[in-house]
């Protein structure tokens, strides 16, 4: 398996790439002020689950296409930033309509959709994408073999990392959420600056990332 220092050092370089924000901590964020703390964490969860299947792909030998194709990779990263670009537009669309979801008795954004969405940006998303392809595999001890199950226990790592800390940046969202929901205003704002900020995101995530 894999030796204790390497799985330390891995933890600690991931805390180190999850802290800072990115996509995927935005995105939580977003769907937390716009639809509150079940869909937050519904969407973490999702998050987690595309982040992990890009440790699968690794794992099974895709991600080196992934990683030594500029075609594959700009293709998956442009699709990525497209699908926020997609959702932003439809935030900012439907921004006057996040009040009256707070006077439904049910939830105001559905389940698996949520999970859904959080599922298509955590696989999409470049940050993570280069960090397995790239920097993973170097953490394997080759000579423990079973490299595979190594890797997706390195995996199992830092997803469990990013749940702890996206799951806090969703909490803290959606307790902001209920001081703007006293004001029409207010929420049409949040809906409004979610939907900016998703459009910023994807256009950030087309023209960022590998050059080669």
């Amino acid at each position: 398996m894999v030796p204790t220092d390497r799985l330390t050092a891995f933890a600690v370089l991931s805390l180190l790439l999850i802290v800072i924000p990115g996509p995927s901590v935005l995105f939580v964020v977003g769907r937390a002020l716009a639809h509150g703390r079940r869909a937050a964490l519904t969407t973490v969860l999702g998050n987690t689950l595309g982040a992990y299947a890009l440790v699968a792909a690794v794992a099974l030998g895709i991600g080196s296409i992934v990683e030594r194709s500029v075609f594959v990779f700009t293709a998956l990263k442009l699709a990525g930033a497209a699908y926020l670009v997609y959702l932003g537009i439809k935030a900012w669309r439907q921004r006057g309509s996040l009040r009256a979801a707070f006077t439904e008795s049910g939830p105001a954004h559905g389940g698996m959709r949520t999970l859904w969405e959080g599922f298509a940006v955590g696989v999409a998303n470049p940050k993570t994408m280069v960090f397995f392809a790239a920097v993973l595999p170097q953490f394997v001890d080759r000579e423990q073999g079973h490299v595979p199950v190594q890797m997706l226990l390195l995996g199992l790592v830092f997803n469990a990392i990013a749940v702890a800390s996206d799951s806090l940046w969703g909490l803290g969202a959606s307790a902001a959420r209920d001081w703007f929901a006293r004001s029409p205003r207010r929420l049409a704002a949040v809906g409004g600056i979610g939907g900016l900020t998703m459009i910023g995101l994807g256009v950030t995530v087309a023209v960022t990332g590998r050059k080669d």
